[in-house]
């Protein structure tokens, strides 16, 4: 493995990492995977604003062939590290770890006490690598949840006067508003048509909006697909503060599961912080059951 790397990222390898993720996770299954929706909603999403995609991105190659995916920096202190599944348990898998540590770590502010990442709590192989390299355990981050899309989905029930339809570039103003609101972000329309919409992976007809009357974004969510394993999946999802408690995420979640249903999706996915008691409700109300956790593990910065 003497041309086994990382390299910089850009942006023409996305279809190739999400192509090469789904397969992965055909073969091996979805313990030590997320869905591949994540990959541009983590690269573009997460890290805007922070460094320049190529220096927190790395794909990791061995003579020419995606090896590994290393996403650093997300939350301004957390790492990703996908692997292939000839690789999961290995020492190359270690050396991925190691340098997404190592990266995270010199890129994150001073006030940052650790580096973070997560796991599923089934991938037994990535917490135990994780151990020998320093982390510990310290929380349950996110329960992950799914529902089959066969038989009768919730139907889309909106107030009077509100509407359900796909987003569209000229929207980028208000859906900054509508993601800030909800999420506590700092959005403007510019860099939200230039860093979401703009970019690899997005397509605005699977961003659903819920439109008030008064013609602004109250909820919205995006949803994304994997053909190969007929899986659809949620990131995000969020109501403005000013529209919250009127059923408008839920609406526009069941308008997206019915379109991943025609599109031939069999099952859909959300993750969400376990602590967030009207996530919970909410997507226990659409029919999502827990199949999963994941644990959050940290090092202590040197």
């Amino acid at each position: 493995m003497n041309e086994f790397g990382p390299r910089p990222y850009t942006d023409a390898d996305l279809p190739v990492l999400q192509e090469t993720v789904a397969g992965w996770i055909a073969v091996a299954g979805r313990c030590g995977y997320d869905h591949i929706g994540e990959l541009p909603h983590r690269i573009y999403g997460n890290l805007r604003g922070r460094r320049p995609v190529g220096e927190l991105v790395r794909v990791w190659e061995d003579r020419g062939s995606v090896m590994g995916v290393e996403i650093n920096l997300r939350f301004g202190c957390a790492f990703d590290v996908f692997v292939a599944p000839t690789l999961r348990g290995t020492a190359a898998e270690m050396t991925m770890l190691r340098h997404a540590a190592q990266t995270t770590g010199r890129y994150a502010s001073p006030e940052e006490e650790f580096v973070l990442t997560d796991l599923l709590d089934c991938d037994t192989m990535r917490a135990q690598l994780l151990t020998e390299l320093g982390f510990e355990r310290f929380r349950t981050w996110d329960n992950v949840t799914e529902r089959a899309l066969d038989g009768s989905l919730p139907p889309v029930g909106l107030p009077a006067g509100f509407t359900v339809r796909s987003a569209r570039l000229s929207d980028a103003e208000q859906l900054a508003e509508a993601h800030n609101g909800a999420f506590g972000d700092d959005w403007t329309g510019p860099q939200y048509l230039a860093e979401v919409m703009s970019k690899p992976g997005y397509d605005p007809s699977c961003e659903i909006v819920v439109e008030a009357p008064d013609g602004r974004i109250a909820a919205f969510c995006v949803y994304w697909t994997d053909s190969l394993n007929k899986v659809g999946h949620f990131e995000p999802v969020g109501t403005h503060p000013d529209f919250q408690r009127r059923g408008l995420a839920r609406a526009a979640m069941a308008h997206a599961m019915a379109r991943m249903r025609d599109a031939g999706m069999t099952l859909v996915t959300v993750n969400y912080n376990a602590e967030n008691l009207a996530a919970h409700k909410l997507y226990a109300a659409l029919g999502f059951i827990r199949v999963e956790q994941t644990s959050g593990y940290r090092l202590p910065r040197t």
